[in-house]
Parts: structure tokens; sequence; C-alpha cells
């Protein structure tokens, strides 16, 4: 039961019993008598009600901050209806006692605000009475018709510019769902307020014809019910209606008032007086012609030149002041200006200048794009590793693959996932994935001895199992086997990874002609007999391309431009130049694959398949590997052959390295690469002579 009580008044303060409660007190208003004193309270908390309103309506930014004020104004309307039914009572039943008979309240209005005099009280009441009728109320209920029209009107093309601003990505969903609320709310409100006009309207009307009802009503009754003289009847009763109808007045025309300046606001995100002070008082010119009228007509003789003077010169103060204050302004804003164009003067130059080649952005070569989240790890100034470990990449792969590594431009992109990163060639997107900048990547090299808490993930630049675990559990995790690396490692290593991959696509003629003058500056008689007297440096593009996608150096220039220069008076193919330079670098390329083993485990293909391949290869026109045709079952059976073998290599530990004739090698170094990426294939003309050559596997048509 307590419970119940007390939910119940919960529920009444935060307002889901205040309007029932409203409209049971107005039924027993109507319905039951009312002692004088409860009659005060109530008179006066209309009053209060009415103030409130008026001032919520001054100081609300924009017409929908109060949306509610038409259910308000019902709610006003209909207590002061139910108050002036409850008064009305009490004034009939008690009025013979006098004029306190129907409360102090309307005693107040009756004689102090009238000064007792019921004929002022009548002309008050009636002036009263065409300023709430005639002047703000039917201006109100105008403005309030033709805003509900022109804001319905107005709503097909409001909606359609919301579609439009969040097609051309002005605005997102979210702020699109809120501004069509908005535009519905506005034409709801405006509706609303166009009925809302009506009741102040009516209220306006019933107040006049509750005035007579009583009057008439009370002489009536004091005449023939109390037996007084018309005079004592119509002096008492006069009095105490006129007291009822000014109380009553008194909140409808606040009301009224709070209707007009609801309907009149312009809609835009400012209190009233900021919006007067802002257009009202911007200039100073009006006030200063004001205020000469002001002083000339204070100068008339017969006016009251105190009055007129006086205001004159306040408003010839106000002027000055803000003419001063506007004068102040424009002075700052003029330095202001006048500081930034000196700061930016490259960025003035600039818009001066006319649109050329240069505003055509190149194609960034290596491209990171960043989430959000990740924008700490390449922001030196945020403690970003990134950049460092990126330049590491760059220098150590440009070493090893024998030219500079193109730089890597590093943007954010908010399209992609907050922890997620992209990486380009050419603008192309090539490999993207995620990374927790405040965790770390414990990667399954393996061979693992348990388990470890954490967001389980995929080791980016090789697909290894890992766990991205925080950085407390480091040392757990290196206890049990995994690897260990932070986000800007995962993210330098894939880099890397990729970069590797692809050298063959940096590799352009900027960079083969920048290889040519190292050679130049070592073998000048080399590099000049070579480009462009043998061969064009787009020759030349092409074979160093050729070998950067078999991922063989070429760090030694001088070999690989001897190697040409030899074969290049006999044949100006690119793969028989290809050829001639894999076997001039063999020491090099199967150091690279084996390192210093004295043993050379290969795969070989079975003699009968080399054989046809050897002779498809004659048939399809003197060496031309591009004539080459598997037959499809072969191709698959040999595909599965060589994926069946390096899979044994590597569970050894060993190196994938398929051995065969060198007219072939080329075509099969394409094929396996398909089946097996990491697969080396080697020409028998490669093998060094310090390497002892071990078969471990022979695949053929079986």
């Amino acid at each position: 039961m307590i419970g119940n009580v007390r939910s119940n008044l919960s529920g009444l303060r935060n307002g889901n019993l205040g309007i029932p409660l409203l409209l049971l007190v107005m039924l027993a208003m109507v319905m039951l008598p009312i002692p004088p004193f409860l009659l005060d309270v109530l008179f006066t908390f209309s009053i209060a009600l009415s103030i409130v309103v008026l001032l919520v309506a001054i100081y609300a930014l924009r017409p929908l901050d109060f949306a509610v004020f038409p259910t308000i104004l019902l709610a006003a309307t209909l207590l002061r209806l139910a108050l002036n039914v409850a008064s009305t009572r009490v004034v009939l039943l008690n009025g013979q006692d006098g004029h306190d008979a129907a409360g102090k309240v309307i005693q107040a209005f009756g004689e102090v605000v009238i000064g007792g005099n019921y004929v002022v009280g009548i002309v008050v009441f009636a002036i009263l009475m065409i300023i709430n009728f005639v002047v703000v109320t039917k201006g109100a209920g105008r403005i309030s018709e033709v805003s509900a029209r022109f804001t319905l009107d107005a709503m097909p093309g409001k909606q359609m510019a919301i579609d439009a601003d969040l097609n051309a990505g002005l605005i997102d969903q979210v702020e699109a769902k809120k501004r069509r609320s908005e535009v519905a709310q506005e034409a709801d409100f405006y509706g609303s307020m166009d009925g809302a006009s009506k009741f102040v309207r009516g209220d306006a009307v019933a107040g006049l014809l509750i005035l007579f009802i009583n009057l008439i009503g009370g002489i009536a009754i004091g005449m023939l019910q109390h037996g007084l003289s018309f005079a004592d009847a119509g002096r008492i009763y006069t009095l105490l209606t006129i007291g009822d109808g000014l109380v009553a007045q008194i909140p409808s025309l606040l009301l009224s008032t709070a209707a007009a300046i609801m309907v009149t606001r312009v809609s835009s995100s400012e209190a009233m007086g900021a919006q007067v002070n802002r257009q009202m008082f911007a200039s100073p010119r009006a006030l200063a012609v004001s205020a000469a009228i002001m002083i000339a007509m204070g100068l008339v003789p017969g006016m009251p030149h105190m009055s007129f003077i006086s205001l004159g010169l306040v408003a010839a103060g106000a002027a000055y002041w803000i003419a001063n204050k506007q004068r102040k302004t424009k002075e700052a804003e003029v330095i202001e200006v006048q500081r930034q164009q000196e700061l930016l003067p490259a960025q003035r130059a600039q818009e001066v200048k006319e649109l050329g080649w240069d505003d055509v952005v190149p194609v960034d070569m290596v491209g990171l794009e960043v989430g959000y989240r990740l924008i700490p790890l390449v922001d030196r100034n945020q403690g970003g590793q990134l950049l460092a470990r990126i330049k590491g990449v760059r220098k150590k792969l440009s070493q090893e693959m024998g030219f500079l590594m193109p730089s890597v431009h590093i943007r954010d992109n908010l399209d992609l996932q907050p922890n997620a990163y992209r990486l380009t060639l050419m603008g192309v997107s090539v490999a993207e994935a995620e990374v927790y900048p405040d965790r770390e990547l414990a990667i399954n090299p393996g061979q693992v001895f348990g388990t470890l808490n954490g967001v389980a993930a995929r080791d980016p630049a090789f697909g290894l199992e890992a766990v991205w675990i925080d950085p407390g559990q480091r040392d757990q995790a290196q206890s049990l086997g995994y690897t260990v690396v932070d986000a800007s490692t995962v993210v330098a290593t894939h880099l890397n990874q990729i970069l590797h991959k692809h050298a063959h696509e940096l590799l352009g003629h900027e960079e083969v002609q920048q290889l040519m003058q190292l050679l130049a500056k070592s073998s000048p008689k080399l590099a000049e007999e070579l480009v462009p007297g043998l061969i064009s440096l787009s020759t030349l593009l092409k074979v160093l391309q050729a070998l950067l996608q078999e991922q063989v150096p070429v760090r030694d220039i001088r070999t690989i431009a001897e190697a040409i220069a030899n074969v290049a008076p006999r044949s100006q193919d690119p793969a028989a130049m290809v050829s001639a330079v894999r076997v001039a670098l063999s020491r090099a390329i199967v150091q690279n694959i084996v390192g210093l083993e004295p043993e050379l485990p290969v795969i070989t293909l079975e003699p009968r398949l080399e054989q046809i391949l050897l002779n498809s290869l004659q048939k399809a026109g003197q060496g031309s590997e591009d004539g080459i045709l598997l037959e499809p079952g072969m191709a698959e059976k040999l595909q599965r052959s060589l994926v069946e073998a390096a899979q044994r290599q590597e569970m050894l530990g060993k190196p994938v390295i398929l051995l065969a004739a060198g007219p072939v090698r080329g075509m099969l170094s394409r094929f396996a690469r398909l089946a097996v990426p990491s697969m080396h294939v080697l020409a028998y003309q490669e093998i060094p002579d310090n390497k002892q050559v071990t078969i471990v596997a022979t695949v053929g048509q079986n």
C-alpha cells in the first residue's frame, strides 16, 4: 500500500499525473461549491501560470522549443473558465454578505484596482476586452492561420532539400532523420497553434458573456431573493462581477500575448532579447535620428521639456555607445585579417594563381590510409612510432632490392573502420586489415603451449593465427611460445611484405635511369654501350621487372648489364635476356634461397612431361613461351603434384625449389607461382658448382 502511494506521488512529481489531476480539479470546481480561501489560491495559481507561460514563450530560442504550448494554452484556458464558473457560484450565492464574499482576490481587484468605482471597472474591463479580443487575439489568429498554411505548403520542399543534402553527402543519416523530425514537428506545431488561437478568441468572448450573465443574475438575485434595492444590488454585485472579470481577464490577456509572441517568432535559434538587441539596436542611426526629434520636440514651448530632452539625451548617448562599439569591432577585425594575411602569404598567392597542371594531384605510388583511432600511430606529436618503422622498411627494402623504394603517402580515411588501415598501390587497394593501437599482437608461430585471453585475429602479413592481448599479458604470451609485437610493427611488417611482393610494379623508367647513372659512375663504358646502344630503356625496364617479379634483386646492376650486353646482339627478346641474367646471377639467386647450405633440395619434372613441354615450345614458334599450351587435365594434375610436394618440403622446413630445363623455366615459373607463391623455379644452368643437388620429389602426369 505504502509502495503504491509512493509510486503515485513519484508519478505526480514527474508530471505523469499532472494533467489528469488538473482535469479532476476543473471538474470539481464546476460541480462543487468552492470556499473563498481556496478560490483565492486558485486565482493566484492561474495568474502565476499565465506569467510563467509568457516568460517561457519569451525566452524560448525557437518556437519548437516550446512545442507543448498549444496543450498548455488549452489547459490554462479551461482552468480559468472553470474558475469563472466556481467564482460565479460563490458571487451569486454569497454576494449579499459584502465585497469579501467571494474571496480577497476578487475584493482586491474590485476595490483597489478600480478604486471601488464600478463605472471605472466597467470601462477598464471593456478596454481590456477590446485589447484582447480585437488587437491581440485577432492578429495572433490570423498569423497562426497563415503560418500553418505556409508551413504545410513548404513541407515537401524542405523534405526534398534534406534528401538532396543526404545524397550529396553533406549530412549523414542521423542528421537527416533529425531534420525530417523537426520539419514534421514544425508543421504539427503551427497546425496546433492555428487551433489554439481559436481557444483564445473563444475565451475572450466567453469572458464578456460571463460578465453580463453575472451582472444581470446578481442584480436579480439581490433584489428578488435578498430584498436589496436596485442601487445596493447594482453596487455590490457590479463590483464583485467586475473584480471576478478582471481576475479572469488579466491571465487571459497574458496567455493571448504569449500565443501572439510564439506565432510571430521567426524560427531562428536565438533568444528573443538577443534578437531584439541584434536587430533593433544594430544601427545607431535610428537612435540618433530619434534623439534629435525628441530634443527638438522638447524645445518647443509648452512641451514637457524635462521628459523629452532627458529621453533624447539618453537615446543620443546609446547611439554614440553603439557606434563606438561597432567601430572598435571593425578595427579588431581588420587587424586580425592583416595578421592572417601576413602569416599566410603563400596561401594568398595561391588564391590569386590561375588553375594549372600543378592542381592535378598525381596518384600516390604507395599509400597508407588509416582509421581515426590509428592516427596516434602516425603522429609524431602523439608518440607514434609508425613513421620511423616505415622509413626503416623502405631503407631495408631499397638495400635488398637494389633500387629506391618510393615514399609512403599517409592519410586518414573516415570511410574505414576506426581501427582499420588500407595499403594502396597506384591508388588501388591491395590489402586491408585491422589493428588495436592500445593492444599487442601475440602470433602463433606454429607451436604454443597454451591459450590467451583476447581478441582472436590473424597476422595480416602472413595469415598466421594470432590474438590481440593487453600489454600486461606480454610476458605470459612469450612464455607460452607466442611471438609478441606491437601495432606499429604489425603494420610495418605488412607493408614490407606488400612492397616486397609488388616490387616489380614500383620500378619505373625514372628508377632505371637512376640505376644507369649509378652504373655510369663505376663502369661508364658499359653504361654507354648498353643504353641506348644495344637496348632501349624500356626493354631494360622489362628485364629488371621480370627479375623482381621472381624475387631476384637488381643490386648487382653491373653483372646484369654485362649479361644483357652479351646476349643483346643475338636477341632482343626480354625473356632470353632474363635467362642470361639469371645464369649470371645464379650464385646470388641460390644463396638467397638456401643460404650457405651445400645441399640443394629440388623437385624435378618427369622426363616425359619435360620433353612434351619442350616439343610444345618448339612447335609454338621458336622459343616463344607465350605459345605453350598445356592440356587442362595435365595442368590440373601438375598443379596438384606441385602443391603436395611443396607442402612436404615446408613441413620439413626446407625451401621449395623446382628444377626444369632452361627453355621452359619461365613458363613453369609463372605456372608454379599460381599454385605455390613461395616456389622458386631454377633452370639446370642456374645451379652453381659448389652446390650438391638432391632430388626430393618428381612430379608429372601421374
